[in-house]
């Protein structure tokens, strides 16, 4: 445990992701010593500028490893768990990463006698036909067994700079002819922007959420499939038709996508069971202020933030306005 005349020492495990860096940078501004837990802290260095000199430093952790999440939690403060995965990959299954690994990063908290901020997922059921969903849902019921005081917050899809939602499919439509609503396009999201979760995340370090409770993260906009579809191309000033896909052969392409040796799979057959349900923030939540609303935290939209990243996927000429559009 830190001393008196210390700041606050915070292990962030997967700080180096997406969702990660920018906790990082949140807890940083508010003078944390912080403490990346990463399976390769040789490529960590890039997440140094995020603070002051000295005040984040890398370590080696592997969820799979219980002694090396041990170590990296022995003496913190407080630690963070931003761990997720979207698809599995080798020995990096939704079981052993976002269950078993999960499971470790609460008992190693408990161990060490701190608090544990969890980032799970909208959607999250130990009961879900989603393999994902019920991994995370498994995780989060084990969690509050372990910790009943431990801060869980469930976000709906999470975008920013270097999303893969957003970026996915404006990086489809620069080369594909058409883009594809997949079950209709119906599927309903709640996009919440990174910084604001970020800042739920250090406000649950700070002490100001309360412990034992399970927050849904959205944004100010329901947006549906095609919608999302139809902004991605407004803004990068792309006509592509949108193609209804039916489930089965979402479903069918899923499979298939599984056993081409992609880094990143387009999709997969999990993530069309996934869009079979709504991603959205739950009407008891809203009732229950564990919302970003809820805890005074102004939402970020869409519309305010998506230009600035995705402006790049534009036809060449047109950063400013000119050219045709293609």
């Amino acid at each position: 445990m830190t001393s008196l005349n210390q700041p606050k020492l915070v292990t962030v495990f997967g700080g180096s992701g997406f969702v990660g860096r920018h906790v990082i940078r949140a807890l940083a501004r508010r003078g944390y010593r912080i403490r990346v837990a990463v399976r390769r802290p040789d490529l960590a260095g890039h997440l140094q500028p995020l603070g002051g000199v000295g005040q984040i430093a890398a370590v080696q952790a592997n969820l799979r490893n219980r002694e090396s999440v041990d170590r990296a939690v022995r003496g913190s403060d407080h630690v963070v768990n931003c761990v997720g995965i979207l698809f599995e990959s080798g020995r990096n299954t939704f079981a052993s990463v976002q269950d078993f690994g999960a499971r470790a990063v609460a008992e190693a908290a408990r161990a060490a006698g701190v608090g544990l901020t969890h980032i799970s997922a909208i959607g999250a059921d130990s009961e879900s036909e989603s393999v994902y969903a019920s991994s995370k849902g498994r995780a989060d019921q084990a969690i509050l067994k372990v910790l009943p005081d431990a801060v869980i917050l469930r976000p709906s899809i999470v975008f920013g700079p270097g999303d893969d939602f957003f970026n996915k499919f404006a990086e489809m439509a620069r080369f594909a002819p058409a883009l594809p609503l997949i079950g209709g396009g119906q599927t309903r999201f709640q996009p919440v922007y990174v910084g604001d979760v970020a800042e739920a995340v250090a406000r649950s370090v700070d002490g100001t959420l309360a412990g034992g409770t399970i927050y849904e993260l959205g944004g100010p906009r329901v947006m549906s499939f095609k919608e999302v579809l139809e902004e991605v191309l407004a803004i990068t000033h792309r006509k592509r038709a949108l193609v209804s896909l039916p489930w089965r052969v979402a479903s069918l392409i899923g499979k298939v996508a599984t056993f081409i040796p992609f880094v990143d799979p387009p999709l997969t057959a999990d993530q069309v069971v996934l869009l079979k349900s709504d991603n959205v923030v739950s009407p008891e939540a809203v009732v229950e202020n564990r919302t970003l609303a809820g805890i005074g935290i102004p939402q970020t939209s869409v519309e305010a933030i998506l230009p600035s990243y995705l402006t790049r996927f534009r036809p060449y000429g047109q950063y400013s306005g000119t050219g045709s559009e293609a």
